[in-house]
């Protein structure tokens, strides 16, 4: 059985800069620089990385990357 995830593609981004604002920089290094905009107080991450043209895979990547991070 797998860890639970920390982060997922389902929370909001102003939830994860809150609660784990060392994912920040992850986010800024992908081009992703919404975590400032009142839109990331209730938007979802998901939400958030496809109105940035983001793809499916690319979500599921950035979110991989942001956990195994999170979990060192």
């Amino acid at each position: 059985m797998s860890a639970k995830p920390i982060i997922t593609k389902e929370m909001g981004i102003g939830e994860i800069v809150d609660k784990h604002p060392e994912a920040v920089d992850i986010l800024l290094s992908e081009g992703i620089h919404c975590i400032g905009c009142l839109a990331s107080h209730f938007e979802s991450l998901e939400e958030g990385l496809t109105a940035h043209g983001k793809s499916e895979e690319e979500i599921k990547k950035l979110v991989k990357k942001m956990n195994e991070h999170l979990k060192k």
